[in-house]
């Protein structure tokens, strides 16, 4: 699934740092419902308007071992940081970007250290994290589409910008869409106020630069991110499939 070819490049440059693929796809959903109609992807509210499905990307080397295994809202699972309430809505591109009832949705990503969950040890991250699953998590859409998630703002290493990672299944498990959120970059932005954390933003690779966001001139891959470091922050997102 991938459409970028970056990982060996990204291998030799930073063989030390965890290597991750992504690509978001933030889609203007205004859909105006009219029926209810249940197909094997799951209950989807017809409407008039159209959308653009969400850029397919690969899973990256740290997709979820056992996704089914995580149904829960709160991921944060011990990680400190500060919080992210994620909310993705899932619309149907075949359906008039209605909302999809019923989609399994997994999301996975980085804690504030730039480390990922159930894996480590290696080149790619030295920490090892093979024995726990932070940051991981699996919710079912409502009637109106949409999953909502605890967690932690991402942190950032080296050679990729900072993101999550969404992998969207039908209700009967088939696979519809691989894909990752990224995160609104320069001043006034949450990623200015998290700054990193104790990393700070020096040698930060930013969209315009990362090697899957930077093709995104539109910016419609890039979520709305709202908030303070003292009250959380909550990013929003509408993915197409």
């Amino acid at each position: 699934m991938e459409r970028k070819h970056f990982l060996k490049s990204l291998l030799m440059g930073a063989a030390s740092a965890p290597v991750l693929l992504a690509a978001c796809g933030k889609d203007e959903v205004t859909p105006s419902t009219i029926t209810t109609t249940t197909t094997g992807t799951g209950t989807t509210t017809t409407g008039s308007s159209s959308c653009t499905v969400a850029p397919t990307e690969t899973e990256g080397p740290f997709p979820t071992h056992t996704p089914s295994s995580y149904v829960r809202s709160d991921i944060t699972d011990g990680r400190t940081g500060y919080k992210l309430t994620v909310k993705i809505t899932i619309n149907s591109s075949p359906n008039s970007c209605a909302a999809l009832a019923g989609a399994l949705v997994d999301i996975w990503h980085c804690d504030a250290q730039g480390n990922y969950s159930e894996y480590g040890g290696t080149g790619m991250q030295s920490t090892n994290y093979t024995s726990v699953h932070f940051l991981r998590g699996r919710q079912t859409t409502d009637a109106a589409g949409l999953v909502t998630f605890t967690s932690i703002f991402p942190g950032w290493y080296s050679g990729r910008a900072t993101h999550i990672h969404v992998h969207v299944y039908n209700a009967s498990g088939t696979s519809l869409k691989v894909t990752q959120i990224a995160f609104p970059e320069g001043t006034g932005t949450a990623l200015a106020a998290v700054n990193g954390y104790a990393k700070g933003l020096s040698g930060y690779t930013y969209n315009k630069s990362d090697n899957v966001f930077s093709d995104d001139t539109a910016g419609a891959e890039i979520a709305t991110v709202t908030g303070n470091t003292t009250d959380g922050f909550v990013l929003t997102m509408a993915i197409a499939v």
